[in-house]
């Protein structure tokens, strides 16, 4: 068997390391001001439907900027819209922090977070695509895993760290100040990293480029049988809109064993990331991400049948776990089988399909949920129906994905030859030089 190079070589290049700690501390930031602004609207206006339509703000200028964040990402330095995006982060925060000192309006905190979401989109954008040109092309897989790593850490400790600080100053404005210093602190780390690259042409602006991205997509069967797999498996199968309700009414655990639920996911995700890294690049990438897929659709029938708290936790963990997996596989795919010219806007379709199904398989759970108890009141039925049924269609996505894009579990090594190797023309399988 191949050995593994060291997983921690990677951590001597000093742009990579700088890029690293950077994203990070600006997500550690991010994961506190989600706690903070779900506990200061609850707390001011006790409205539910608010707290819905946080979600909804940060999902609108998704839509609405994704293109013209591709497109920037692509005919901009992506350096440079990196930190910009960083400093706009830092004086939406900093706005935040203003609006809940002096009580005003929570309208203001809603344009607020609007802003902070077309800058997130632009941000993503520039920064997935950015990561490729830090080291060299061998090495991304293992760059992406330890770039998740440390991002599932951010999503377990930055939401108990930014409770604890509402809990001891009782109030939420510290921690949006916390957040604009995060911004900063990776603002500065992203100037520190080097330019690896020649500034991209500037093109203008229209539709031929705006939609190139889903051209590319739609014209390259793998990186679209991806996209759609992972997709669908978070449009059915995400339980995670509806652990309030296991937590409250069906395995009995309150507010603490909802904190656990919810942790478990990312604990898997960061697991799975650290084991990854110590081991050789996969050998059957396309049948490591079926099989991810299967599993994780096994563990939420699994997590939905579930009376047991310690089960239904090994099942969200085992989740988390298995789409980690998922994760890197698509992302790796879609980065080393796009050209830099590509990346920004390939990467913005990649964002918009994936947050989508996120926002829109909170939704789908709900439904499911409302119409099970419609069909079979009381037991609560309607939250079991919705979890299991949604890791039944997940399966049987798989079955399908598999058999329309059969390239897929024939995709072998996360690995592409240098691009001027790469000739043009080539498929995706015979493009990564990964044909098993």
């Amino acid at each position: 068997m191949e050995r593994a190079p060291s997983p921690y070589a990677i951590l001597r290049n000093w742009d990579f390391l700088f890029y690293l700690t950077g994203r990070f501390v600006a997500s550690f930031g991010q994961q506190m001001l989600t706690v903070a602004v779900g506990w200061e609207l609850y707390e001011r206006t006790h409205s539910t439907l608010l707290l819905g339509l946080v979600g909804l703000t940060a999902f609108v200028p998704m839509v609405l900027m994704t293109l013209p964040a591709g497109h920037v990402a692509d005919t901009r330095e992506r350096k440079q819209v990196i930190v910009a995006m960083q400093a706009v982060l830092a004086c939406t925060s900093t706005g935040l922090a203003f609006i809940s000192w002096k009580q005003e309006p929570v309208v203001w905190m809603f344009i607020c977070l609007f802003v902070a979401g077309a800058a997130r989109t632009f941000l993503w954008s520039a920064s997935a695509s950015f990561l490729p040109q830090l080291v060299p092309r061998q090495d991304f897989p293992l760059a992406l895993t330890w770039s998740s790593s440390t991002f599932q850490f951010s999503n377990v400790a930055g939401p108990a760290v930014g409770g604890a600080l509402i809990a001891l100053r009782h109030a939420a404005s510290v921690v949006y100040f916390a957040t604009a210093v995060s911004s900063l602190i990776c603002l500065g780390m992203i100037c520190l990293v080097r330019a690896h690259s020649k500034p991209p042409p500037k093109e203008p602006i229209s539709m031929e480029t705006l939609l190139g991205g889903f051209r590319f997509v739609f014209q390259h069967r793998i990186i679209l049988g991806a996209i759609t797999l992972d997709l669908f498996a978070v449009l059915f199968g995400g339980a995670t809109a509806l652990l309030p309700v296991y937590a409250k009414d069906i395995l009995r655990v309150g507010p603490q064993g909802l904190g656990l639920l919810q942790a478990a996911l990312p604990v898997g995700s960061m697991l799975c990331a650290m084991i990854l890294a110590h081991r050789p690049p996969m050998q059957k990438a396309g049948r490591s991400l079926i099989w991810a897929v299967v599993i994780f659709g096994l563990a939420t029938i699994g997590f939905g049948f579930s009376k047991w708290f310690w089960l239904s936790l090994l099942m969200l963990f085992i989740c988390g776990f298995v789409d980690n997996v998922s994760v890197i596989v698509r992302h790796t795919l879609v980065q080393l089988l796009t050209p830099d010219s590509m990346r920004g806007r390939v990467s913005s379709v990649n964002n918009l399909f994936i947050g989508t199904s996120n926002e829109l398989g909170a939704f789908e759970s709900g439904l499911a949920s409302y119409c099970g108890n419609l069909m079979r009141p009381g037991h609560n039925f309607g939250p079991v129906f919705s979890v299991v049924s949604g890791g039944i269609a997940t399966i049987l996505v798989v079955a399908a994905v598999a058999w329309v894009w059969p390239e897929i579990p024939r995709f072998g090594r996360l690995v592409q030859p240098a691009e001027a190797e790469v000739k043009p023309g080539a498929s995706d399988l015979a493009r990564s030089g990964a044909v098993e």
